[in-house]
């Protein structure tokens, strides 16, 4: 393990800054340089275990950072006048309603500047952040690693249950903000008085 990380280490350090740069807000990069590190890892070129830990760490860091920005400069940043203001505005108004009905939920659907800009309390967004961070590193890793096996004639019972527990985490992500929204709405319904209606 210390040959191996002595000599791939830089590959480490690009995946921490391309995954730390979409968390702070450079969108598609992160989910592409985990899935090739993940696929390089199901074929014994980096350290699954490793991938994972790396990925989580970066996503907190690169969270942290959106999240800073947005809250000392996020409105500023988010209106200033040029060609795509209407688009950044667009995405303001959708974080602000997204806060609105789901609170610490839209941690996990809106840049982490839109939270620093939203003043979500940055302790909660550190631990929501990282929950979201871990979910995603887990589902995307184990998920690329998994087919990257299986692609290349691997078929242990090892390596398809490292896919389902991809899978897994991506479908327990989905279902826990699916039934914690619901529950949101119903109480907010409550709080209002108005009447339920089976979603």
């Amino acid at each position: 393990m210390a040959a191996s990380l002595a000599s791939t280490w830089w590959q480490y350090l690009l995946l921490f800054l391309a995954v730390a740069a979409s968390w702070a807000g450079v969108p598609a990069i992160g989910t592409a340089a985990l899935g090739t590190a993940a696929v390089a890892a199901s074929q014994d070129k980096l350290d699954l275990a490793a991938v994972i830990v790396v990925a989580v760490l970066a996503g907190e860091a690169g969270g942290l950072g959106g999240y800073a920005i947005g809250r000392r400069w996020g409105r500023r940043l988010l209106e200033r006048p040029g060609k795509h203001q209407a688009g950044r505005e667009k995405i303001e108004e959708r974080g602000e309603s997204l806060y609105a009905r789901w609170g610490w939920l839209a941690v996990f659907f809106t840049p982490a500047i839109v939270s620093g800009t939203a003043k979500m309390p940055p302790y909660r967004f550190a631990a929501w952040n990282l929950l979201d961070s871990l979910g995603w590193s887990v589902s995307v890793a184990a998920s690329a690693y998994g087919v990257g096996r299986i692609a290349t004639g691997h078929h242990a019972a090892h390596d398809i249950a490292i896919l389902i527990i991809g899978l897994a985490a991506a479908v327990l992500v989905a279902v826990t903000a699916v039934r914690r929204r619901r529950r949101r709405r119903t109480r907010r319904l409550r709080a209002e008085g108005a009447p339920e209606h089976p979603s």
